[in-house]
Parts: C-alpha cells; sequence; structure tokens
C-alpha cells in the first residue's frame, strides 16, 4: 500500500507551508531520508524529507502551493501501483517532528494546526543549467508577477543567490556597481540599501504580493502582542564613551571583532541575571521564570524579520557573542536556521542604531516578559565632571509586560544596564 507524503510541522510555530519546489519527480526512485521538495515554513526554507522507500508515484499539489501540516503533498509506493484521488492510506499521520514535540522549548501546549484554505498557485523558474536556481521564495513570486525570466538575473546574494532587489532592479537603470555596494553592505554589516525598494511596476497602478509565511506569521504575533499585553515603555540614556574605547582596544588585537551591538546583548543579559524577574514569560495561569539567559536578537531579513537567539548569553564572552551573533545573522538572512536557534528566547533585542535612529519602542514577543530597544550611538555635548564635553550617548527603550515587570521592576534593571554599558570592565569581571 501506498505511503502518503504529508506536510509537515517543520518548525514549532509552523501551521501551514508553501512548497516552494519539488526535488523528486514522480516516477523518481525514493529512499529514506531523500529529499522530496523544499518548505518555506514560518520562519525559514527547510526541507522536506521522506520517511518511507519505494517510487514517487505522484504529487498532490503543485510547487507554489500553500498548504496546512497533515495535507497530503505526494505518494510513495511501488512502481506502477496506482492511487485513487482523494484516498489517505492507513498510516499516513503526519510524523512529529523533533522540534514540534519539544513544543518550542519549553511551551506547554503545540500550535494547532489552521484549517485548510483556498491558496493560489504562484509559477516557478525552472533549474538553471548546471543545477538549481538559487532564488529566494518573494523574488520568485515577483518574477513570476512580473513575467521576469530568472535565469537572466544576476543574483547578489549568498552564494550568487537571487533577491528581491535583483529582481526589482534587472532591467532597470541602475548600474551593476549599485547591485555590488549593496552586497557589500549587506556582507559588512547586514544592513539594507537606505533607498526605498521599488514594489510597484513600472507604468502599473498597483502590485499585489501573496504574503510569504514569514509575513503572515509576523501579523499573527503582532495581533497576540500589541493588543492583549499591557505594555509600558521605560527609556533610558547610557554613556557609552568608555565603551567605545574598550571596544576598539578589543578589536585591535585583531581576534575577531566586537560591535556594540555584541556589548549591548552581554550587558543586558548580565543584568537580566541581577533581575531574573525580567526574565520571565507570561503563561497565562504562571508566570515561567527561566534560570538560564537566552537572548534573542532582531534580525531584519528580506521579507520579514526573525530573532536567533544567543544562548546562555551571561556565560560567554563578548568575541564568543560577536563570532555567534554574526553566524546566526547571516544564516537567518539564507533562510538556514534551525528551529532550535529561534525558539526558547527568554528576552529580546533589537537594534536600528544603524539606521540613524534616536530611540523607538518595540513591540515584545511572546510570551517573553519585555523587549530592549537599541537606538543609535551619537556624540552629544553634555555636562561632565563638572565640565561640558562631547560624549558618546545612547538611548534605550524597554517595552514591559505590565502582567510580570512592575515599573520599578523594569526601572532597577535598565538602571543596572546602564551603568554596566557604562563600566565597561563589568563586562568581562
Amino acid at each position: 500500500m501506498a505511503t502518503t507524503v504529508v506536510m509537515e510541522a517543520l518548525s514549532p510555530t509552523m501551521e501551514e507551508g508553501r512548497l516552494v519546489e519539488w526535488k523528486k519527480q514522480p516516477g523518481d526512485a525514493v529512499a529514506v531520508g531523500d529529499v522530496l521538495a523544499e518548505v518555506e515554513t514560518d520562519k525559514a526554507v527547510m526541507e522536506l524529507v521522506a520517511r518511507a522507500a519505494g517510487t514517487l508515484l505522484q504529487h498532490a499539489v503543485p510547487a507554489g502551493t500553500t498548504v496546512p501540516v497533515g495535507q497530503t503533498l505526494a505518494h510513495i509506493g511501488a512502481a506502477g501501483e496506482v492511487v485513487e484521488a482523494g484516498s489517505q492510506p492507513a498510516g499516513s499521520q503526519a510524523p512529529v517532528s523533533q522540534a514540534a514535540a519539544g513544543a518550542a522549548n519549553g511551551r506547554d501546549k503545540a500550535p494547532t494546526p489552521a484549517a485548510p484554505a483556498a491558496t493560489a498557485t504562484a509559477p516557478t523558474p525552472a533549474p538553471a543549467a548546471g543545477g538549481r536556481l538559487k532564488a529566494s521564495p518573494l523574488a520568485r513570486r515577483i518574477a513570476a508577477d512580473r513575467g521576469l525570466d530568472l535565469q537572466a538575473v544576476t543574483g547578489t546574494g549568498p552564494e550568487g543567490r537571487i533577491v528581491l532587489r535583483d529582481v526589482e532592479t534587472a532591467g532597470g537603470p541602475q548600474a551593476s556597481g549599485s547591485r555590488q555596494q549593496a552586497a557589500a553592505q549587506q556582507a559588512a554589516g547586514g544592513r539594507q540599501p537606505d533607498a526605498p525598494r521599488p514594489l510597484v511596476a513600472s507604468g502599473a497602478a498597483f502590485t499585489d504580493v501573496p504574503l510569504t509565511q514569514i509575513r503572515k506569521t509576523i501579523s499573527k504575533r503582532l495581533a497576540q502582542s500589541i493588543g492583549p499585553i499591557p505594555t509600558f515603555y521605560l527609556t533610558a540614556e547610557a554613556d557609552m564613551t568608555r565603551a567605545a574605547e574598550a571596544r576598539e582596544g578589543l578589536n585591535a588585537l585583531g581576534e575577531g571583532k566586537v560591535s556594540f551591538n555584541d556589548i549591548v546583548i552581554k550587558a543586558t543579559a548580565l543584568a537580566l541575571k541581577q533581575h531574573p524577574a525580567c526574565n520571565a514569560w507570561w503563561q497565562e495561569d504562571r508566570i515561567r521564570y527561566w534560570a538560564d539567559v537566552h537572548v534573542a536578537m532582531a534580525v531584519a531579513v528580506e521579507d520579514g524579520l526573525i530573532t536567533p537567539i544567543i544562548r546562555h548569553a551571561d556565560r560567554k564572552t563578548l568575541r564568543e557573542i560577536g563570532a555567534e551573533a554574526k553566524d546566526l545573522a547571516l544564516r537567518a538572512r539564507e533562510r538556514k536556521l534551525k528551529p532550535e536557534e529561534y525558539t526558547g528566547g527568554t528576552f529580546s533585542v533589537s537594534n536600528l542604531g544603524m539606521f540613524d535612529i534616536d530611540e523607538f519602542t518595540a513591540i515584545i514577543n511572546p510570551p517573553e516578559a519585555g523587549i530592549l530597544a537599541v537606538g543609535r550611538i551619537a556624540d552629544q555635548a553634555v555636562a561632565h565632571e563638572g565640565q561640558l564635553a562631547i560624549r558618546k550617548r545612547l538611548r534605550l527603550t524597554m517595552s514591559c509586560d505590565h502582567r510580570i515587570i512592575d515599573g520599578a521592576t523594569g526601572a532597577q534593571f535598565l538602571r543596572t544596564l546602564v551603568r554596566m554599558l557604562e563600566n565597561p570592565l563589568a563586562l568581562v569581571w
């Protein structure tokens, strides 16, 4: 009897997935563990592997289709076996992924699969002559909407991957030098081009772009946060002059680079260790206080936001945090993170300083109790030791879930954080 291949829960929060590309075609031999397809989840593009051996008999859905977890995707059986339309062989229940079984690193309830919904099919480009064409799911969608042949587009993403900006500038007046500059900016610090990206095709009144899985998840998470959670905000300012000097000295050693964001993450982790009331989750009928500190850092990706996690950040050196943060951010932009690398954070940090933002308020990532919004470090004329001096100042705004954190509790945490940033030796004490 044929084995049914279903859409698996490839991440703890996944309710549906978009089948990006079939790797096996009907008639191909399949072994256990072979990659059948690439699936865009709510956080990354992951591989769907075969759970049975045999011959791939048929595709139940075409590439580009979004289907809920548990829905049939294909059938594997003996060569020549006929599968009746709409059949569901016994034992075809979706396997439980390791990440889903872990229930999001401690969450008590697994996500409930969404009800099946009608979806539109988006065409995908043909493979390149030398192998599979590398392009992000959003780039494929925009190219399909505009009738653009991706074979003629030069990719500026990692390993030549075609990303959204390549599709938007293809055939346009932009010189190739601007593409190289954008790629260099991303490789250097992850900063995206400052110029707004034209999403509407030339001459068109508008362009409809279907929601990606990550954008759907972001919208759900925001609705869970900004409405139900009673949030208040605390802002403090830190003198970063000594931290800047310490960073310059560390980087001069040539043993890896330390960014200001790495310093903030380390200081935040140490402050959370001193104020465990802020290192907590809201669990509806109880508050969970964590002994370990896992700091989630917000990373902007091509079509959304993801928060990879620096685990045990309080125990790691600045260089270890710097190397890990750089690696996680790179793989986040390539959509290559594993579920355990972006779930289970106990507190979040969001930094927009590289975009010259002085201060902002960030939205709490439930079930966490708070998130720190980090602005830019700017030279300011301030009173210092009785004299007017130019000092490097940084504004920090903490968003607090009032169900867990009271005003005084959040203020004490921020005061400790500021003291650590202003006395960088505390980070290595």
